[in-house]
């Protein structure tokens, strides 16, 4: 946490999950029955953290270019707050959004500035994730700029929190450690062996998380109320409002003293992945950026991702289609959704820090035949 307070130069609440961060700002800073704005590509259980905060999700148009919100094609006038993504690392553009309420989903940029200044510092709350950079396994951190809202939402969380068990320290950390050890020795094949035998891995057919619709509409009548939606924002992750012990915020402290020294290693196969035709045009913009994956767009994606997989590369962070198809009804569909199905269907994201065990399959990937919606074309 306080890597995060000396980058941002915020106040920085800690909590066990950056799910449960995001739930926290939208509602301190939203009112029930408010329109927000949102990315329709993002992890399923964002969708349902807006609803539990009684607000009412508008899908965004997102850009081809980099699957974040589209400003050009977006009804700012519309909406009265809005939730940016940074999808794996690439910014939202942050600037455009002056004048509304802007909670940012920083958990892929850590690392990531606009014009010099971090993310998570431009909207009332930046949301921080250490699972993602640091590799922690869990946990998350909100910074905010006032000291006031600070306290406010400290009640707020303990408020939510349930009671912590050493035991389920024990085996977060424990398996943070295991994936760690898997990636680091090249034992991403065995690791996923085990874990399947094991049933360590949740089950799932179709979408990560089952819509449950008329579920669902009973947990609304609840709203603003986030734990009759516990049974989908869990999702992979049952702990995230459990109170943590020493061992894990020790665990965390750990693991982000080693964010720093990670930061050339991840700039290097930033670099080294924008050389290839199959990079997201984005990627070019900025190759100072350390993302936490770089997106490649690529020809007949799922048999890409099977193939390094084959090769010991891990492939995580593959999101469903996006929300309009997912939830309609629960929200209000994007004026322009076929850009993010588009890139919901070609995006293959590569963790830099891996690059080179990854290159030798992904320099044989072809860009997409089908072109893509917009003003751009990816390479031939």
């Amino acid at each position: 946490m306080k890597f995060i307070a000396q980058r941002t130069g915020r106040h920085c609440l800690s909590l066990p999950s950056n799910r449960l961060g995001l739930y926290l700002a939208l509602r301190h800073w939203c009112r029930p029955g408010q329109r927000l704005l949102m990315s329709p590509i993002s992890a399923d259980e964002i969708l349902f953290l807006v609803l539990a905060a009684g607000l009412r999700p508008v899908i965004a148009p997102v850009s081809a270019r980099d699957g974040n919100i589209d400003v050009s094609l977006a009804d700012l006038d519309g909406v009265d707050a809005v939730l940016t993504t940074n999808l794996y690392g690439l910014p939202d553009d942050v600037r455009a959004f002056t004048g509304k309420v802007l909670i940012e989903d920083v958990a892929h940029a850590m690392g990531t500035n606009v014009d010099g200044r971090p993310l998570g510092t431009f909207g009332q709350a930046g949301v921080f994730s250490l699972s993602k950079h640091p590799g922690a396994g869990a946990g998350g951190v909100l910074a905010v700029e006032h000291e006031s809202d600070l306290r406010a939402l400290t009640r707020a969380r303990d408020a939510l929190l349930t009671r912590g068990s050493l035991r389920v320290d024990v085996v977060s950390v424990a398996t943070s450690m295991a994936r760690l050890a898997a990636l680091r020795l090249d034992l991403v094949r065995p690791a996923l062996t085990l874990a399947r035998a094991l049933h360590l891995q949740e089950e799932r057919e179709g979408y990560r998380i089952p819509l449950n619709p008329d579920r669902l509409e009973q947990a609304l009548e609840q709203a603003p109320a986030l734990p009759p939606f516990d049974p989908w924002v869990r999702a992979d992750l049952h702990a995230y409002r459990r109170r943590r012990g020493r061992l894990v915020h020790w665990y965390q402290a750990e693991r982000m003293a080693e964010v720093p020294a990670d930061h050339d290693r991840r700039l290097a196969g930033v670099r080294s992945l924008a050389e290839l035709p199959t990079v997201a045009p984005a990627v070019l913009d900025d190759l100072d950026r350390p993302l936490f994956r770089v997106p490649l767009l690529v020809r007949d994606r799922d048999a890409a991702r099977a193939e390094l997989v084959r090769h010991g590369v891990a492939v995580g962070y593959l999101y469903d289609p996006p929300y309009d198809d997912y939830a309609p009804g629960f929200a209000e569909p994007s004026p322009h959704p076929e850009p993010a199905r588009w890139w919901a269907r070609h995006v293959l994201p590569v963790d830099p820090v891996y690059a080179a065990r990854a290159l030798p399959v992904l320099r044989r990937l072809k860009p997409p035949t089908e072109p893509p919606p917009g003003s751009w074309r990816p390479a031939a």
